[in-house]
Order: structure tokens, then sequence, then C-alpha cells
């Protein structure tokens, strides 16, 4: 049986082609006292070995070059200064690989050698460039100092003929100031860039939290909705087991109609259940059910269904304008009767339930539902709660603005009292 090898992931999320570019920008730590920044030694990329190549052969090559235009002049040095120019300035020329991971101390003993060496005119100038990108600006000053110093000294051993010595000075300084200016350039668009890709991959990060988050939510928010449906449909369920139970010598049709209900409510709860197993295991890549949710127009449907299930209900409906209210205001109006409907059925069998629910414009609307206490001396085995219906219509009716209110009047009737916002509509221009 062959098994699917899946492909490495990159390590480099966002990057292309990560051999080309820079290892300073694709260090994941950051750590004081590192390589630049803060950042720790990292591996060369290709693109690193690539440039450490061509800028020690640049040395050398120029500095062989200039070294033999020394060589040249009227006066030349000495066979054993050119000699020890050559040697020295080799090995200086090799410092250059180290000139990543220790750029100061690179760059101030090519300084040193730059006092008299002709050889390592240009490696100093790399290593004083590598400074400038990697550190302060407090370390760069000091470095370039140096420089300009041992280039005094450079000029004082070794004049060029061809040049005054002011001439000779000013060119010094411009040089050095342009290599420290370019060096700067380089470190501020790197900064740049390493601070926009930190920057996106934090965006990214609190994208995905925010996502987490989000269906974290609404998982929450369909469990709330599935309890308050499982409740009313098992209530229905359990209220017409009770009567076949209580009642073995109903007649056939009561019977069959009972059973029938019975059945179309196990079924409705059962699709209930599915559908809400299927979203909580959902993982956000397939699409998550799209049911209508009822709304305040359904809210006479659920009445009746409550009366064909033997609960006996007073309806009292002012609502001048259902298109006007609206669906979420609706939808927690229908929640809020059909918890109080389920809550008679399980503790409050055989009483009539009194429902009424009022709107005027600019007032919101006004539920209310009250229920005396159960008149059957043998209530029988009461149906299980969760406990938590009326923890959740609180909390459903605080997040659309309401207020609600239950418990028991001095009438001895328990009242729940539910109170929500209702815009009012724009007036016309």
């Amino acid at each position: 049986m062959s098994t699917a090898v899946r492909p490495p992931a990159p390590s480099h999320p966002g990057v292309d082609h990560p051999s080309l570019v820079p290892a300073l920008l694709l260090a994941d730590s950051l750590s004081p006292g590192a390589d630049v920044d803060g950042r720790r030694p990292v591996r060369r990329s290709v693109r690193d070995w690539f440039v450490d190549l061509v800028v020690f052969l640049a040395a050398v090559g120029l500095g062989l070059l200039l070294l033999l235009e020394s060589s040249a002049r009227p006066d030349p040095p000495s066979d054993g200064l050119l000699a020890t120019d050559l040697l020295v300035g080799a090995a200086g020329c090799l410092l250059l690989w180290g000139r990543r991971r220790w750029p100061v101390a690179v760059a101030a003993v090519l300084a040193l050698i730059g006092a008299f060496s002709s050889m390592a005119g240009v490696a100093v100038l790399v290593a004083l460039f590598t400074v400038a990108v990697h550190r302060t600006w407090r370390t760069v000053l000091l470095v370039a100092g140096l420089n300009l110093a041992t280039f005094l000294v450079y000029d004082h051993l070794r004049p060029d003929p061809d040049l005054p010595g002011p001439l000779s000075l000013a060119l010094g300084v411009v040089l050095t100031a342009a290599v420290v200016a370019w060096g700067m350039f380089v470190r501020a668009r790197r900064q740049l860039v390493v601070s926009l890709r930190d920057r996106a991959v934090r965006a990214e990060t609190e994208q995905r939290l925010r996502v987490d988050q989000a269906r974290q939510l609404e998982r929450t928010r369909i469990a709330r909705e599935m309890h308050d449906v499982l409740a009313h449909r098992l209530s229905l369920l359990s209220m017409h087991a009770g009567a076949l139970e209580y009642r073995p010598d109903a007649a056939p049709e009561e019977v069959a109609r009972a059973a029938g209900v019975i059945r179309a409510s196990a079924r409705g709860a059962l699709e209930d259940l599915r559908e809400v197993i299927g979203v909580l295991r959902d993982t956000g890549d397939g699409a998550l059910s799209d049911r209508p949710q009822p709304t305040l127009a359904d809210l006479a449907d659920l009445v009746e269904e409550s009366r064909a299930a033997g609960l006996r209900v007073r309806m009292e409906y002012r609502v001048p304008d259902v298109e006007a209210v609206p669906t979420m205001t609706g939808r927690t109006v229908y929640r809020v009767v059909q918890e109080a409907l389920t809550n008679v059925r399980k503790h409050a069998g055989g009483t009539v339930a009194c429902v009424r629910v009022t709107a005027e414009p600019g007032a919101g609307i006004e539920v209310e539902v009250t229920n005396p206490a159960s008149l059957s001396a043998d209530p029988g085995t009461p149906l299980p709660g969760s406990g938590t219906g009326l923890v959740g219509l609180i909390e459903r009716v605080g997040l659309a603005g309401g207020t609600l209110e239950h418990g028991w009047t001095a009438d001895g009737e328990f009242r729940l009292r539910a109170w929500l916002p209702q815009p009012q509509p724009a007036a016309e221009t």
C-alpha cells in the first residue's frame, strides 16, 4: 500500500525565492546583542555567498591595481614594504569573509591595516559599508572616525605626489562619507522591508485569530439556537407521550393523531440534532448550513403548534407593521415566546398560557408570557431541564439591546417579560 507524502512546507512563507534574498531579511528571531538590529546570526543565502565572493574578488583585484600603481610611482616604496603590503593586504581581504558575523571587529582591524597598506584600501571601504548597514549610527561614526584617522596616517606615510595634501584629505573624507551614506541607506531600506514583513505576519496572525474567534462565536450561537429548538420539540414529544401513557383507553383516532405528532417531533428533533453536529464538526473549509431562521412572522405558527400539542394558549398580538421589525429583534421575540411556552409545558401542564406581544413606534416591542402554577395534583415525573434556558434568554435579549425579567407575581402567576428596542423608520424627505 502506497503512502502519500506531503511536500515540505516552505521554510519562509511568502518568499518565492529565498536564495535570492539576503539572509538577514529571512531571520525570524530577535535577540539583543546579535548580528543586526538584534537579529541572531543566520546562515548565508545563495545570494549572500555570491555577493561575498564578488566583493572579495573585487577587493583583491582593485587592491592589486592600487599596489601596482604605488610601485610605478617615480619614488616607489621599498621592495620589503611592497611585499609586506601585499601579504598584509591579502590577509585583510580574507577578513572580509567574516564581516557579516563580526562587522565592527573586521572594520577596526582593516582600518589599522589600511594605515600603511594600499592592497587593503578597497577592503577597508567594504568593511565600513558593512558596519553602516549592520550597526547603529553611533558605532558607524566611531568606525568612520577611525578610518579617517588611519587615512591621515596613510597619507602621511605614503603621500601621492600628483595630489596636493588638502585635496587628498578632501577626497578621503568625501569617499568615507559616501560609503557611510550608502550603507545607512541600505540599512534603512532593509529595516523598512523587515518592518513591513513583520507587520504582514502580525496582520495575518490577527486575521487568523479573528476568524477562529468568529467561528467559535458562530458555533456558540448555533448551539444556543439548537437548545431552544430541541427543548421545544422534545417537550411536545414528551407531552403527547404522557397523554398516551395516562389515557390508554383513548379512541384510536386520538392515539393515531398523538403518534403522528410524536413521530413528526422526533423526526424534527433528529434533523436539528444532525444539523448542529454537522456544524460543530465543520472546520471552516466546507459551507455551513444556511437554514432559514424564524422571524416575528412565524410567531403565529409557533402558537398554533403548541395548541395542536394540547397546550392552551391565549394570544394577544398587536404589531402594526411586522415588516418594519428588524430581523434580529423578530427572531429574539420568537425565541422568547418559544422558551416561555416550553417552560409552561415542562412545569405548568394543564394551565393557560397568556402571550402578549405589543409594539409601538419609538417605544420598542414588549413580550409578556404569564401562566399560573400547575393545576395537576399529581404532575408525574417532571421533564428534565438544563437550567440554562432563561440564562440564555437573558444573554440573547441583552445582545439585542433589551431587558428581560422573570419571576412570580403577587397573584401567584409566573411572568416572563422582555423589552426590545425598535428603531424608528426614517422619515421620507
